[in-house]
């Protein structure tokens, strides 16, 4: 049964940075920074430690690419949950601590319930008349990921005529399409894909991408609780990888 907690409460980003440089962190509180694609495990994580540990979390949840630069000024937040190349950005800033592995996002191509269309790989996205939907790589790394992988398999116009003008900033947007039969197919990341996994089905294909990107929860050397952060990252060493494997963080 999974578990939850009022304690854990999630806000939005600009809550977080409203707070102001001043602001302290309230003893034996923990601040965990969470990309806008893993608040489902890291919920769970966080309310199994608070009510392991006593230890209260609070988590806010946006774009990994919004958490940076109040990680390089040390301004907010004890704990990083983000995918790559975030992580080398971290210790390249010289904010890092401890790190924990946690799993995957991959790039998967997911289709309306039942594929009525009967799509089997990415190529098939070059289709007269399907309705495809992908996230823009302006804001997305996965975006990013999959124009890539379209422009070395010389199908990227093919495809984007499908596309039109359903680029979206998250991943959400590219479920609900699908759950609302608005398009045929979207390439999403494997963990939101996994959310939405009542509305869609996801369709095997080779991992064909380049590179490889792996989700880490990262302790922050500017923390002022650092035994909590701590426990906290070696609770995560413990159960996370598991955790994420049950929300679908795996390749």
């Amino acid at each position: 049964m999974k578990i939850r907690s009022a304690i854990v409460i999630t806000v939005m980003v600009g809550s977080l940075i409203s707070g102001g440089c001043g602001r302290k962190t309230p003893a034996n509180e923990l601040v965990v920074l969470c990309g806008s694609s893993f608040p489902l495990p890291m919920d769970e994580l966080i309310a199994e430690f608070t009510q392991t540990t006593g230890i209260k979390v609070v988590i806010t949840v946006a774009g990994s690419e919004d958490f940076l630069p109040l990680v390089q000024t040390a301004e907010k937040g004890d704990v990083l949950v983000t995918h790559d190349p975030f992580l080398d950005h971290v210790k390249e800033a010289g904010k890092y601590f401890d790190q924990v592995d946690v799993g995957f996002v991959a790039p998967v191509l997911a289709v309306q319930k039942g594929n009525p269309k009967n799509i089997t790989s990415i190529d098939d996205l070059t289709r007269e008349g399907l309705k495809v939907a992908l996230t823009d790589p302006q804001y997305s790394t996965c975006g990013e990921m999959v124009f890539a992988l379209l422009e070395k398999k010389g199908i990227k116009d093919a495809v984007l005529n499908n596309v039109g003008n359903r680029l979206t900033k998250g991943h959400g947007a590219l479920g609900t399409y699908l759950k609302t039969q608005a398009v045929d197919a979207v390439i999403m990341w494997n963990g939101v894909a996994h959310t939405f996994a009542d509305s869609l089905d996801v369709v095997k294909t080779p991992y064909e991408y380049d590179e490889e990107m792996g989700v880490h929860v990262i302790g922050l050397n500017y923390t002022g609780q650092p035994e909590s952060l701590k426990r906290f990252i070696e609770f995560i060493r413990e159960k996370g990888p598991g955790v994420f494997a049950e929300y679908g963080y795996v390749k």
